[in-house]
């Protein structure tokens, strides 16, 4: 009997982005109202499986090995922009506006009835420039605890911190197809807008018009992965809690800037939050374990 060849060992992390690669390609044939969608899913799961198959090969190479594992550490940073910008071949010809009338509705009880703006514009330009700066930072949260999983001679822990980042990432990027919508700043772009115009936002704004994509804006990615990186901190580092309630805090500051800002409704906030609590379970479940 000719005995099958052994795949090379694969990470958890790296099997969550095939498997949200995968899983993209399967619902693709299901929206035929998408007019740039294709066969492109298809093709891009393959050519992910087959990546990461021959880098986990030629980690198995003692010459190669160092080098590669490293880059194994990093590429799932670099993976998930790519899963991020898929999702703009699902880009709609038409936003029907079903959702988007009763999110702004319901934020501008909070931002104006309920006086939100109006606080956070008390110092001046203090607060929003903080928020801005916070919004525009997230894009390396993830990269940010990588480098201090290094920076404290722990990394052996970054594929436990990927696999829960990931999760909640890729877990909000995978609804955005069922959810259409525009954002605040261009469906409504006259309502409760901040007053206050820091440098920080019109950086935002230039890279959101160059570099985002426009499928749709619920849940909120920025918010699920920002909880997502604080709940796996709090995993990764128990005997630093700091740094987990210091990603918390961020987190927390990032879903104001969010609504502030006029990135996203507080609906898209409240389902990505919701939708990080899936790594915070696994988080607190795997630390039960842990200690037991």
């Amino acid at each position: 009997m000719i005995p099958l060849p052994k795949w090379p060992p694969l990470r958890a992390s790296e099997w969550i982005l095939i498997g949200y690669f995968g899983y993209v390609a399967l619902i693709s044939p299901f929206f035929h109202d998408r007019p740039h969608l294709g066969a492109q899913p298809f093709f891009e799961v393959a050519i992910v499986f087959a990546l990461l198959i021959l880098l986990a090969a030629i980690e198995s190479r003692p010459a190669f090995a160092k080098a590669v594992s490293v880059l194994r550490d990093w590429l799932p940073i670099l993976l998930t922009l790519v899963a991020f910008r898929e999702m703009e071949w699902f880009l709609p010809p038409s936003y029907p506006r079903a959702y988007e009338a009763t999110w702004a509705r319901q934020d501008h009880v909070l931002l104006t009835e309920w006086h939100l703006r109006s606080a956070i514009e008390y110092l001046g330009a203090v607060v929003p420039f903080y928020l801005e700066c916070c919004y525009l930072l997230v894009y390396g949260v993830a990269a940010a605890s990588i480098g201090i999983l290094y920076g404290r001679g722990k990394r052996e822990l970054t594929d436990r911190f990927l696999a829960l980042y990931l999760l909640g990432t890729l877990a909000a990027y995978a609804l955005f197809p069922y959810f259409p919508s525009q954002p605040p700043r261009i469906a409504f772009p006259l309502l409760d807008r901040p007053d206050i115009v820091t440098w920080a936002r019109r950086l935002n704004l230039f890279i959101l018009r160059k570099g985002t994509i426009h499928v749709g804006v619920f849940p909120s990615a920025h918010v699920s992965s920002a909880f997502s990186a604080a709940w796996a901190m709090f995993l990764v580092l128990p005997e630093r809690k700091r740094f987990g309630w210091a990603f918390l805090l961020y987190a927390v500051s990032v879903s104001l800037a969010t609504i502030y800002g006029r990135y996203h409704y507080s609906a898209d906030v409240l389902a990505g939050f919701l939708i990080s609590l899936i790594p915070a379970a696994i988080a607190l479940a795997a630390s039960h374990l842990l200690r037991s």
